[in-house]
C-alpha cells in the first residue's frame, strides 16, 4: 500500500531496518549518543540556535499539549483557528488557561487585522503553521511579528511543516514549536520534538501534567537522557531519518517537497478540479499537501475506496466540517516523482469513471522536471 496521506508516511528501507536491532539500555551511553544526535540534527530543521529540542515519546498532539500546558503561566492565550488542528489547539489551551479562540472559516486565510485586535488583552498566541485539514500554509512570520509587538509568547504547531518547509524560529520570533516524527521527517509515528527558546521559560507553569512537564525533559538533558522510559526503537528510526535528511540537505529536501506538491496542484488545476483553500497575499497553499474539492457526482468512497482496491494507494478525505467534500494528497517525507505521478494518474483514472476530467499528467511531469 502506498501512503500519500499527511502521516504516517512511507518509510525508507533504511529506517525500517534501523528498528530491527536488539534493545539497548535507555540509561546507557549508546542511547545518550543517539539522543544528542537527534536533538542537534533537529535544531536546524526548526531554525533554532538559541534553545533546546526536547523529545517526548508520544504523538505530535502530545508535543502540542506539552508546549501549551508547560508554558501556560499567562493571563490569556489567543488561539488562531482555521482548520481541524487549529481547533484542536484551542481545545487543548482551554484546559489549562483562559483562552480566546479566534475562528475563521476552514480553508480561508487568517485575517491579520483581526489577530492584531484580538491579541491586545492576551500575552500568548498559539497557531498551526501548516493546516493539513485544509491545505493552507498560515502566515507564521506575520503572526509572530504581531505577537512580539504585543510582548506575547508564540507557540507554533509545525507538525506538518518542519522538515518539508521553511521553519525559522529564531528569525521569525517563535518561542516554542512542535514537530511530529511521522510527517515530513519521514520516521514512524510516536515521537514529538518540542523546540524551546530561553524566553519561553518565563511562562513556565509547574502545575502542568506530570508526563508532559517540559522542565523535567530539560533537566534530564544534563545527563543526555529522557525523564521517563523512551520508545527506544523509534529513536533508532528517528536517528536514521535525520541522517537521511542530512545527506539530502535541508534546502534540497524543502525544494523537493515544494516541487512535488506544486506538481499535484498544477495537475489538479489543469484537470479542471478546484483547490479547496483560498489563500491571500499572506496565507499560501501548503507545500506538503494539496486539498481538492470533490467534483460533483463523485463521492468520497467512489474515489478513495476504488483507489485503495485497484491501485493500492491511500489518500485522505476531508475531516469534520469538510468530510465528504474534499480529498487530500500529501507528498511528505521520502517520496519522489514516481509516487506522485503514480498517485495522480490513478486518481485521474478513477475520477474519469464518475465525472468529466481533463487528462493533465503532462502538466505535472513538466513541473517535476525541475526535480533532479
Amino acid at each position: 500500500m502506498l501512503l500519500m496521506i499527511p502521516g504516517p508516511v512511507q518509510l525508507h528501507e533504511r529506517i525500517i531496518n534501523s528498528m530491527c536491532r536488539q534493545m539497548i539500555s535507555h540509561r546507557g551511553a549508546e542511547f545518550s549518543k543517539i539522543l544528542k544526535y537527534c536533538m542537534d540534527a533537529l535544531k536546524p530543521i526548526f531554525g533554532l540556535k538559541n534553545g533546546e529540542v526536547l523529545l517526548i515519546s508520544g504523538s505530535g498532539t502530545a508535543g502540542v499539549e506539552a508546549a501549551i500546558s508547560s508554558f501556560s503561566k499567562v493571563k490569556k492565550i489567543l488561539t488562531i483557528e482555521n482548520g481541524k488542528f487549529g481547533e484542536r489547539i484551542g481545545e487543548i489551551a482551554s484546559k489549562y488557561c483562559e483562552t480566546k479562540r479566534l475562528e475563521f472559516e476552514w480553508g480561508r486565510p487568517v485575517d491579520l487585522g483581526e489577530v492584531e485586535k484580538a491579541i491586545k488583552d492576551c500575552d500568548a498566541v498559539a497557531f498551526v503553521h501548516n493546516e493539513t485539514s485544509t491545505g493552507m500554509l498560515n502566515p507564521a512570520e506575520e503572526i509572530a511579528k504581531i505577537a512580539k509587538e504585543n510582548n506575547a509568547l508564540v507557540i507554533m504547531d509545525a507538525i506538518t511543516s518542519a522538515g518539508g518547509d521553511y521553519v525559522k524560529m529564531d528569525e521569525w520570533g517563535i518561542d516554542v514549536a512542535v514537530v511530529g516524527s511521522q510527517k515530513c521527517l519521514g520516521a514512524p509515528p510516536g515521537l514529538a520534538a518540542v523546540a524551546v527558546n530561553e524566553r519561553a521559560w518565563e511562562y513556565y507553569n509547574k502545575k502542568c501534567p506530570y508526563y508532559l512537564d517540559l522542565a523535567a525533559y530539560k533537566k534530564k538533558l544534563k545527563e543526555l537522557q529522557t525523564p521517563y522510559t523512551p520508545a527506544v526503537p523509534l529513536f533508532f528510526a528517528l536517528e536514521e531519518a535525520l541522517k537521511i535528511i542530512e545527506e539530502e540537505g535541508l534546502e534540497n529536501r524543502i525544494r523537493r517537497h515544494i516541487i512535488l506538491n506544486s506538481a499535484v496542484r498544477e495537475w489538479a488545476l489543469a484537470a479542471g478540479l478546484e483547490l479547496f483553500p483560498q489563500p491571500d497575499g499572506h496565507s499560501k497553499y501548503s507545500n506538503t499537501l494539496t486539498a481538492i474539492n470533490l467534483p460533483k457526482g463523485v463521492s468520497d468512497s467512489d474515489l478513495r475506496n476504488t483507489l485503495r482496491k485497484e491501485y493500492g494507494i491511500t489518500i485522505s478525505g476531508g475531516q469534520d466540517a469538510v468530510k465528504g467534500k474534499i480529498f487530500r494528497i500529501a507528498a511528505m517525507g521520502n517520496v519522489g516523482k514516481l509516487e506522485v505521478l503514480s498517485t495522480i494518474a490513478a486518481v485521474e483514472d478513477v475520477l474519469s469513471r464518475f465525472t468529466k476530467i481533463e487528462s493533465a499528467i503532462d502538466v505535472a511531469t513538466k513541473v517535476l522536471r525541475d526535480l533532479k
